[in-house]
């Protein structure tokens, strides 16, 4: 992997840090920091922050039905939760999100292909396969997009980002990624809002493709 240049802003970070984050967006950070010494570096920065802060903070007086329902917890039997491992190009958050299979890859058209991990009320996160030389169709953002560079590399008005780098789009970035030459780019992406197409075609196919 070549050295990592696009990072995640700290502000998503320290969200990230305290659980604050929506679940789409923290797969993405999850798989970025696994990838990134300094963001993992900082994350736990802020989560020794946030112990210190939770330990100078004042007692608060807990009811008996509070305190009864959090010792009927401890005693509760515990499942582990599952765990999965690097495998290829993705990441041990990837692997959790696919449940450890291979993506299950869907069709958009010229050879691009995506597989939805996730999808909610407050965002989807998806695995997008791009050919070398193809385009996400020109859009801009009603919301945060995050999109992580797992293999290969692609290029738009912003600059270049290769496996390990993170672009961070909002609703003042208008762009048309294209997949560099090479091998195929494959990328985590999550929104929290559909895209904002600017052709019609890509308008009319959006409710099917749930982008």
């Amino acid at each position: 992997m070549t050295a990592i240049t696009h990072h995640i802003p700290d502000a998503l970070l320290a969200a990230y840090a305290a659980g604050s984050l929506p679940h789409a967006f923290s797969v993405v950070v999850a798989s970025h920091v696994s990838l990134c010494p300094d963001c993992r570096a900082a994350v736990e920065a802020h989560q020794v922050v946030g112990g210190i802060v939770l330990e100078n903070s004042g007692a608060v007086a807990l009811s008996d039905n509070v305190k009864d329902n959090i010792l009927a917890q401890l005693d509760a039997p515990v499942t582990p939760a599952p765990t999965h491992k690097r495998s290829g190009v993705f990441p041990g958050p990837v692997m959790e999100a696919l449940k450890g299979k291979p993506p299950r890859w869907k069709s958009l058209g010229m050879g691009v292909r995506q597989d939805i991990l996730s999808s909610d009320s407050d965002g989807s996160v998806r695995l997008l396969y791009i050919p070398p030389g193809r385009a996400v169709p020109d859009h801009s953002h009603n919301g945060m997009e995050l999109t992580l560079v797992l293999q290969g590399s692609f290029s738009d008005a912003t600059g270049q980002f290769c496996a390990g780098d993170v672009e961070v789009a909002d609703e003042d970035l208008e762009h048309t990624p294209v997949a560099d030459d090479g091998v195929a780019c494959i990328c985590l992406a999550a929104t929290d809002a559909p895209l904002r197409f600017n052709s019609i075609l890509p308008r009319l196919l959006q409710p099917l493709f749930r982008i």
